[in-house]
């Protein structure tokens, strides 16, 4: 099964990997976690490429296939393999991210294209679950200003990080059966069971008790 978290900066995401992967560990599941851009030793260069605050002449055309370049490297090297092995994979971000910031944040690139790339990126792999983890993207800045990673997309605009939400609830509309939304205003205890309550719900299906 492959699941992702998607929101806004200050969402919480990276946060609430590693204890969502323990607490499915313990339930007899094989986890693994990653995260995009990232999760190989090139997507990583890349990583601090697109983040670096100094590139600031990056077009989001080069951002975009940047992104992409990142991804392709980690579904071959990573995901697929992973899932060919029946685990289950918890991804932060993935190319829900690039729809919401890419294309709805910038307004420049159309949105069937960036769709076009991300296929040639992926080969069509879609997640099974996708959770938003939703805030105003006031507060969201305030907590990822707190933090010691502030990059070059947290630096853009209030206004084109209001965008970017309002792309990810565009796009939850399209998509309603594989998308959830999380309240991630609450108290951190509170998210994290609220995203246990969802990933459970997903798996009882298939007999997996995984209560505390």
């Amino acid at each position: 099964m492959f699941i992702t978290l998607e929101g806004p900066e200050g969402s919480g995401k990276t946060s609430h990997l590693k204890p969502l992967a323990e607490w499915l560990t313990a339930a007899g599941k094989t986890v693994y976690t990653t995260r995009e851009p990232g999760g190989t030793s090139i997507g990583e260069q890349i990583r601090h490429v697109i983040h670096d605050l100094t590139n600031t002449e990056m077009h989001p055309r080069t951002e975009a296939l940047l992104y992409q370049a990142a991804r392709a490297q980690i579904v071959e090297e990573v995901l697929r393999p992973r899932l060919l092995a029946a685990e289950l994979i918890l991804c932060d971000r993935y190319y829900d991210s690039t729809l919401a910031y890419q294309g709805y944040g910038h307004q420049i690139i159309p949105l069937e294209e960036l769709r076009q790339i991300i296929r040639f990126a992926t080969r069509g792999l879609v997640p099974n679950l996708t959770v938003l983890l939703d805030l105003d993207v006031e507060i969201g800045l305030s907590r990822k200003g707190k933090q010691d990673e502030w990059n070059r997309l947290d630096a853009f605009t209030v206004d084109f990080h209001r965008r970017v939400r309002v792309g990810y609830h565009e796009l939850m509309a399209l998509e309603p059966a594989r998308w959830v939304v999380v309240d991630a205003s609450q108290p951190w205890e509170a998210v994290q069971r609220d995203l246990r309550a969802v990933i459970q719900s997903r798996l009882n299906p298939l007999n997996v008790v995984l209560d505390d």
